[in-house]
C-alpha cells in the first residue's frame, strides 16, 4: 500500500502522551523521595516545617500539570474525532493531493495532474516502480498542464501489478531549453481513517494524510 509522508510531523495527540507519561514518572519519583524522606527523619531533628510545605506545594503543582495533560489529550482525542467525521465527506470524491507517487489498483489506472512554469513543446515521462526501477516511458502531450493516467502497461507489454509507482516528467520549449514541470497525485477518496492522530485518506489505495490534500473536486 502506498504511503504519502505527512508535512505536519509527529500528531499532537503522541506528543501529548509522551508529555503525560513523563509528568507520572516524575510525579512517582516525588512521591517515592517525599516518603522515604518522611519515613526516615531524625525524631530529634524532624523535618522543618517551611521545607514540608514547600515539598507540598511541589506536590501540588506536578498533580495539577498531570491533570492539565489528561484534559488535553481529550480535548485532542475529541478534536480528532470531529476532524475524521468532516473528512467523511470526501468519499467518492476526486482529489488532488502534493505527491508524485499514486497507486495502481485492480479497478482504476495511476493518475496523476502536471503544470508547467511556462509553456513546454514536449513532455517526456517516465513511471517508476517502489524500488525505483523504470516501468514504462512515453510522450504526453505538450502545453502548460495536463493529467496522464497510466493502466499499468510496461514496456515489455505485460501489466504491473497493483502498488506505488512515481511518475517523473521532463519538460523543453520550443528552443529546447529545460522547463521545471510539478507534478501531483490524483485520484479517488475510497476510505477515510485516523493513523497515529492524523485523518488519513485512502486514495485508489494510497495512504494520503488529509494536510497533503490540495485540490477537491465534484
Amino acid at each position: 500500500m502506498t504511503t504519502v509522508a505527512s508535512s505536519t510531523g509527529a500528531p499532537a495527540a503522541a506528543t501529548g502522551g509522551s508529555a503525560l507519561s513523563g509528568l507520572n514518572a516524575d510525579f512517582d519519583m516525588f512521591l517515592k523521595l517525599l516518603t522515604s524522606q518522611m519515613q526516615n527523619q531524625d525524631p530529634l531533628d524532624p523535618m522543618d516545617t517551611s521545607e514540608y510545605t514547600q515539598q507540598l506545594v511541589q506536590y501540588s503543582q506536578v498533580e495539577q500539570s498531570i491533570k492539565q495533560t489528561e484534559t488535553l489529550q481529550q480535548i485532542l482525542s475529541a478534536m480528532g474525532s470531529s476532524d475524521l467525521v468532516q473528512a467523511s465527506s470526501l468519499l467518492g470524491r476526486e482529489v488532488e493531493f502534493d505527491s508524485a507517487t499514486a497507486a495502481l489498483s485492480d479497478s482504476a489506472p495511476a493518475s496523476w495532474s502536471w503544470s508547467a512554469s511556462r509553456n513546454v513543446a514536449s513532455v517526456a515521462a517516465t513511471v517508476k516502480d517502489a524500488n525505483g526501477r523504470v516501468v514504462a516511458t512515453g510522450q504526453l502531450q505538450p502545453g502548460s498542464s495536463g493529467r496522464f493516467d497510466w493502466d499499468g502497461m510496461r514496456a515489455n507489454g505485460s501489466l504491473a501489478p497493483a502498488g506505488s509507482y512515481t511518475l517523473e516528467l521532463s519538460g523543453a520549449d520550443a528552443n529546447g531549453s529545460s522547463v521545471p514541470i510539478t507534478v501531483r497525485g490524483t485520484g479517488t477518496v475510497r476510505d477515510v481513517h485516523m493513523i497515529e492522530g492524523t485523518v488519513t485518506l485512502n486514495v485508489n489505495g494510497a495512504e494520503v494524510p488529509a494536510d497533503r490534500l490540495l485540490r477537491i473536486g465534484g
